[in-house]
């Protein structure tokens, strides 16, 4: 079918096309949790991007759907280069994995002195390469206490989760300045104005926000962290959640007896929400929009990769 054709299926109708596509390609679908609702039901995984980076390393499929962002993509095609590995939107890119380069960071590097460059794993291969180790939101701060005491550390691309990482760690980092626009966008009055709202409520953020909004909450956790946090806190019944609408979506549904409440509605990723229904059925059904790294790339990024999954 064409993609206008599969544009005009109804939602049962494409679960049973994907359902039956995915038993013929012999595929499995690796899905992040800022997805929507109706993509994060397909997943055979589901998680933040440890989740899925462990996920993508131990995939025993011919083909791997991966329901996320391209640097996500490209993370599992590193960690399993013998499968093939597939996204059903090539557009769908990450704004901070951009703000920094390969030929930037080798720059910064000469610049102070050769450091351990630890990269969030929201960069491309090509920075992956030139890094060190790489980290996630939920490993961050153990990473960065890793580093030998005696050697400066560049953290890149995120400011604000590397501000965090210092912060719990006792650790000086030199912080790239780059951000996720989804995060940035809480404020301090977003703080003010949730807890008006819901004064019995726990707030959890993410530690991608603003260090001044991260001060405020009760917790700080990864998307992973935050599941976790709501699944164990069983006398909590309301929760302000600081992070990407995908995840409250799924909060919510997982948790319907109790309240669930964005920090912002603003906190939309658009390029996580290029992902549907209708262009996963298609690119499963065409084996389409293949993800790929030069060889050269890929074994250098693999290290980073490694040592970060070794560490967690």
């Amino acid at each position: 079918m064409t993609r206008e054709e599969y544009q005009k299926q109804s939602t049962d109708g494409l679960y049973r096309a994907i359902a039956r596509l995915k038993a013929e390609r012999g595929a499995v679908f690796l899905v992040h949790n800022y997805q929507a609702l109706e993509v994060q039901k397909i997943a055979d995984h589901i998680g933040d991007s440890l989740a899925l980076a462990q996920a993508a390393a131990a995939v025993d499929a011919r083909l791997i759907v991966f329901c996320g962002v391209h640097f996500m993509a490209e993370s599992a095609k590193i960690l399993n280069p013998g499968k093939k590995v597939i996204m059903p939107d090539r557009g769908a890119g990450c704004p901070m994995a951009d703000m920094v380069t390969a030929e930037q960071l080798i720059a910064a590097k000469k610049a102070h002195g050769d450091p351990v460059v630890v990269a969030y794993v929201n960069t491309s291969a090509a920075v992956k390469a030139e890094s060190d180790v790489c980290c996630t939101s939920s490993n961050a701060v153990k990473i960065v206490a890793s580093v030998p005491p005696d050697r400066k550390i560049l953290f890149v691309p995120d400011r604000n989760l590397g501000s965090y990482a210092a912060r719990m760690s006792g650790r000086e980092l030199v912080l790239w300045p780059g951000h996720c626009y989804v995060h940035n966008r809480f404020t301090v009055d977003d703080v003010r104005t949730a807890r008006d709202e819901h004064p019995g409520a726990r707030l959890a953020v993410h530690p991608e926000c603003p260090p001044e909004v991260a001060a405020l909450a009760d917790d700080v956790a990864s998307t992973s962290g935050m599941v976790a946090l709501v699944r164990d806190n069983p006398r909590v019944g309301e929760w302000i959640i600081g992070t990407e609408m995908g995840l409250v979506d799924q909060l919510s549904a997982a948790h319907p007896d109790k309240g669930i409440h964005p920090l912002s509605r603003r906190a939309v990723c658009n390029n996580m929400k290029l992902t549907t229904l209708a262009k996963v059925a298609w690119a499963l059904e065409h084996e389409a929009n293949e993800v790929t790294v030069p060889d050269e790339v890929a074994v250098r990024a693999k290290r980073a990769l490694d040592r970060m999954l070794e560490l967690s």
